[in-house]
């Protein structure tokens, strides 16, 4: 057990440093090749922070512990929510682009609902998973356009240029696979020891491993006032969640979503809902928002427990 404990442990490690070691490379690159502010915010860093998710999610497909893959997709999902943005709130109010809130919001809450209608059925097949891909593509493109069309910006924390971009994303990536093998297997052996479902291991421990790039990124660009960062980071890697990890899981091999996972994937679009309410009202989410959002997740991880 405790051999299993610390290896999950170092998984966890080495998908954190990964992540940050991607994000910094691939916004670098980005940065270098005049991507806007935009993109970078909603698609690389996103994508960067969410690689972890991707990374254990599609190994344990592959694996055939189809409960994590799904458990932490979703359990990651209402916890980037619940947890990342209650706990930014909470620390300190965030201000919200109208454009976010007629957007991008509206577009999570939609897939969301896709998620839990495609596995009704009992499984997430290739061809749902094609078509979340295709969405996702779509989804990149319109982004691409809408940036276009505004003026240029400079990036977000602009990283000095050097020669170790490539290397350094490289590095990154490999660390997120390792990382993700060592956190997949040690948590379904911790799972076996204790009599624990995947699906309470998935939604829960594995989930928050994976997330925690996104809490570090969140709460930082809080604190810092980069409202569009933590939003941004947010919502784009839920949307990458679904859409690109989940759709690349089932083309690789369909997915079971089992009953169990109906609750779950009804509270991820519950949170979706309650962020959007919150923020058409007022363009903002304040501090009593977080506190509600935080209250939340605990009363759903009592439910689950």
């Amino acid at each position: 057990m405790l051999i299993q404990v610390l290896l999950l442990i170092a998984g966890f490690i080495l998908l954190v440093k990964g992540a940050d070691w991607f994000v910094d490379g691939a916004s670098a690159i980005a940065e270098k090749l005049k991507i806007p502010q935009l993109i970078i915010g909603l698609t690389i860093v996103a994508m960067g922070t969410s690689a972890p998710e991707a990374a254990v999610s599609i190994s344990a497909a592959l694996k055939g512990n189809a409960d994590i893959t799904i458990g932490n997709i979703v359990g990651s999902n209402i916890m980037n929510i619940l947890i990342i943005l209650g706990l930014s709130a909470a620390i300190t109010p965030i201000a919200v682009e109208q454009s976010t809130i007629r957007r991008d919001m509206p577009f999570l809450l939609g897939i969301s609902l896709l998620l839990i209608m495609q596995g009704w059925d009992g499984s997430i097949t290739r061809f749902d998973g094609l078509i979340m891909l295709v969405l996702f593509a779509a989804y990149l493109i319109f982004l691409l356009v809408k940036a276009r069309r505004q003026p240029q910006q400079d990036s977000i924390n602009a990283i000095q240029r050097s020669f170790w971009q490539i290397p350094l994303t490289v590095i990154g990536l490999a660390a997120i696979v390792i990382g993700s093998n060592m956190a997949v297997d040690a948590a379904c052996a911790i799972a076996r020891l204790l009599g624990i479902s995947e699906r309470f291991i998935g939604l829960t421990i594995v989930a928050l491993g994976t997330s925690l790039p996104e809490l570090f990124t969140s709460v930082i660009a809080a604190r810092k006032g980069n409202a569009d960062i933590a939003i941004g980071n947010i919502i784009g890697s839920n949307v990458f969640n679904i859409l690109f990890v989940v759709g690349l899981s089932a083309v690789i091999v369909p997915v079971p979503f089992a009953a169990a996972f109906r609750f779950d994937s009804v509270v991820s679009i519950a949170a979706a809902v309650f962020l959007l309410i919150c923020c058409a009202r007022s363009s903002s989410l304040k501090r009593w928002h977080g506190i509600l959002m935080l209250a939340g997740y605990l009363a759903y991880f009592m439910i689950i427990l």
